[in-house]
């Protein structure tokens, strides 16, 4: 108690003194670990307090979607949205044609015009997959999947319910490969296609691929200038660069293939992905079972990760040690912003002068140009009024100088209950979860808000 008291004391004297000729270092602490847009993501409606997070995924197949060449059903993935969204988190999702052992994701009406479905057993798993390929050069199958992503773009671009999408559609799982069956897999046309009507339909919600490409790769289209991010899907199970041929398929192995371009993508585009199933949970562990796992803090500094699947950690509680491994490991991940001074203050009557400095501490930037405004709020919490500012947290990379935001209000005939100036990032999902900042004076007076100064001689 002595303690809190103490802390609290002296925030309220970092505030205070903001009013000063100098700008006032504010106290540090660990961001949320449910930040919104990064971190672990479980399949949609996991099981209550199992592990933070701001994220769910689901698959859907496209039939399910797509009904004729213009005729679509969007109801599972708007359930699917509007689900998600009601438990104050983004969505992740990917659209499949064909996935091991489940039904023909190829809609009926395609089948029907005769687009001709391969069925085959992939024998290199665990345990024998039976698959349903469709013939991914058929001119009919092709111009379906462009008109799907172009509908797909137009309904769901921008739409703040959704954080990442996969690009999805090809090869097993909508993963971009058939395993031992390249033959069955999409010429470089079809992708080329793909890629480019994805291209034409986003340009704000961010599109994940399987595979970086280079100029030189055996089975893929260049896209390391194209605008998209990547996902490995194998993380810390195939990520680290090994050395040994067998391993070229690696993600980062790949990555270096691909060149710079690559290698560079996660400043402007996003990495996600799902840690491997058989290191699901163990991963976090200080020594993992399976000893084909790698290292996991390794591996996010090199991938500069944002976000992973792992199913474990959010099927059944973990042992104390691995869930507090995994909370410090998660924080790790993406952006960790840091507001490190502030300077509030008053030089004429009716102004309030705002001018904060904030650094990235994380791995990765923030992909979506989400708002901030300034607040005025009671010494209850209370928001009394708000002020649009044209601040930005796009673009901010871990190690830049401090990022200098700044600017003037007028305080016009604010209420007399106005005591605190804070700040905030505005999650454009309704009732979304709220960015913190990794500083102590985040949620000190309003869930959301970080607070940076006082108001004295309110007018």
């Amino acid at each position: 108690m002595k303690r809190q008291l103490v802390c609290w004391c002296l925030v309220l004297l970092g505030l205070s003194a903001a009013q000063g000729a100098e700008p006032v270092r504010l106290v540090p602490a660990l961001s949320p670990v449910d930040n919104p847009l990064k971190g672990l993501v479980p399949y949609a409606k996991p099981k209550p307090g199992r592990f933070p997070h701001s994220m769910e995924f689901t698959y859907i197949p496209l039939s399910d979607l797509m009904q004729g060449p213009a005729d679509f059903n969007w109801k599972r993935l708007e359930d699917f949205l509007s689900g998600v969204a009601s438990r104050g988190n983004q969505a992740v999702f990917r659209i499949w044609l064909e996935f091991p052992d489940q039904k023909i994701g190829v809609p009926r009406f395609l089948i029907d015009q005769g687009v001709k479905i391969t069925n085959w057993v992939n024998l290199r798993g665990a345990a024998p997959a039976k698959n349903h390929t469709p013939d991914y050069s058929d001119e009919r199958l092709v111009r379906a999947l462009e008109t799907f992503i172009a509908e797909l773009g137009r309904r769901y671009d921008h739409d703040p319910r959704v954080g990442f999408i996969t690009a999805g559609l090809l090869g097993a799982w909508g993963e971009w490969h058939d395993d031992s069956r390249r033959d069955l897999f999409a010429s470089r046309a079809t992708q080329t296609r793909v890629l480019q009507a994805y291209e034409k339909a986003f340009s704000k919600t961010p599109i994940l691929l399987r595979y970086p490409a280079g100029n030189n790769d055996r089975w893929y289209i260049p896209n390391t200038s194209r605008p998209f991010g990547y996902h490995d899907d194998s993380f810390a199970w195939a990520t680290l660069a090994t050395g040994n041929r067998r391993d070229r398929w690696f993600f980062l192995t790949r990555m270096q293939a691909a060149g710079n371009d690559a290698v560079d993508k996660w400043k402007t585009h996003p990495i996600g992905g799902e840690i491997r199933p058989e290191i699901w949970g163990q991963v976090f562990d200080e020594k993992p079972q399976n000893s084909r796992a790698q290292d996991f803090a390794e591996c996010v500094r090199q991938t500069h990760v944002t976000w992973l699947m792992d199913t474990d950690m959010f099927r059944e509680p973990a042992s104390r040690q691995r869930y507090e491994r995994a909370i410090a490991q998660v924080r790790g991940m993406g952006y960790d912003f840091y507001v490190q001074t502030a300077d509030v203050s008053r030089p004429a009557g009716k102004k309030l002068s705002i001018a904060l400095q904030v650094v990235n501490q994380g791995v990765a930037p923030f992909y979506h140009d989400w708002a901030l405004e300034l607040g005025a709020l009671s010494s209850e919490g209370k928001v009394l009024h708000t002020w649009p500012v044209d601040w930005k947290l796009v673009g901010l990379l871990p190690g830049d100088p401090p990022r200098t935001w700044q600017t003037s209000v007028d305080l016009g005939s604010l209420s007399a209950d106005a005591r605190i100036v804070a700040v905030r990032v505005v999650n454009p999902l309704a009732n979304g979860k709220p960015l913190g900042f990794a500083n102590a004076d985040q949620n000190r007076h309003a869930r959301g808000w970080l607070s940076v100064g006082t108001l004295t001689g309110n007018p």
